[in-house]
């Protein structure tokens, strides 16, 4: 987050992306924040609470606040003083506030149906279609993560156009790709996040889902095409096939796969989804620091530091449209 420096006092429009209830070694209540807006988020403490005098809060809310920066044990950390939900009266812009896609979600999505048209499987494309209606007001807004690559409102729009378009010039080199196949498996790779995350209506996630606690979204994605080609009386090898895309498509037992991809489609599948997750969160740990200097290790990829070379500017705006 873009704070001010230590030790000043100053009020701040954030979204809560995490609150938990703790007691200190005295036996006093407070609560442990990760705040958070477009530009980071950090950790901060509300010291001696009381849900009277205080209210209560959950992960998801927009709260305007009042504290001060501090250091503490190296790390900067955010003392609350006052916090309070936003209301009707508060004057902010919720995009300074909430991560967000800086494109339209009706012209990803517009994009994502120009793609489905190239399918010239009429069955396959019959029941993309179908299931992407589905949920098509979900995905204008909807993210695409809890925490990592395109946790933003309209992230899961933008993921997918994303590795649509990095399909495309990888099927006119390798002819053999069943393109009906690897387009309607782009589209539905992630389909059923709709089902594994509770999302509140600024486009956050508030947590998971019980069923995507327990199911996760790479099976629920295989059921959601199992249940829709049955009910359009679509059957055979194709439907198995882009099932196994979608419960394969995390690569290895390690990260969620169910099996390892086993078909042409289904690797460059896995690899794409990989390949844009890796872009998208090394260039936002670059983007944090200066040229010529190093990140913290990043967890996220291999726990390794990253370097900016400064020698071309990483933009938050790709040229989508």
């Amino acid at each position: 987050m873009n704070l001010i420096p230590n030790g000043r006092s100053f009020d701040v429009f954030c979204y809560i992306k995490s609150v938990s209830e703790k007691t200190n070694k005295n036996g006093d209540a407070f609560l442990d924040f990760v705040i958070a807006d477009n530009d980071g988020e950090m950790n901060a403490k509300l010291w001696s609470y009381d849900a009277y005098v205080h209210g209560s809060y959950a992960a998801g809310d927009v709260v305007k606040i009042r504290g001060g920066l501090n250091q503490y044990n190296g790390q900067d950390q955010l003392r609350i003083d006052k916090i309070r939900h936003v209301n009707e009266s508060d004057e902010f812009d919720y995009d300074s506030v909430v991560p967000a896609s800086e494109y339209p979600g009706d012209k990803m999505l517009k994009e994502i149906y120009a793609y489905l048209d190239k399918v010239g499987d009429s069955e396959l494309r019959r029941l993309t279609e179908t299931i992407l209606r589905d949920v098509e007001k979900q995905m204008l807004y909807w993210p695409a993560a809890f925490r990592l690559h395109h946790a933003m409102r309209g992230g899961l729009l933008y993921h997918t156009l994303s590795i649509l378009r990095m399909a495309e010039p990888v099927v006119r080199l390798y002819p053999s790709i069943d393109s009906d196949m690897l387009y309607c498996g782009i589209i539905l790779h992630d389909i059923a996040k709709i089902d594994e995350f509770d999302v509140n209506s600024i486009g956050m996630v508030k947590k998971y889902s019980v069923r995507g606690e327990l199911l996760g979204h790479l099976v629920m994605g295989a059921m959601r095409i199992s249940q829709k080609a049955e009910q359009l009386g679509i059957g055979g090898e194709k439907i198995t096939l882009l099932e196994h895309m979608l419960i394969s498509h995390h690569g290895t037992s390690e990260f969620g796969a169910a099996v390892r991809p086993m078909t042409l489609e289904a690797i460059v599948l896995s690899s794409l989804d990989t390949l844009d997750a890796v872009i998208y969160e090394t260039e936002a740990a670059v983007r944090a620091v200066k040229p010529n200097e190093f990140t913290e290790r990043q967890w996220a990829l291999d726990n390794r530091k990253l370097y900016n070379p400064g020698t071309k500017e990483i933009n938050t705006k790709a040229e989508l449209f």
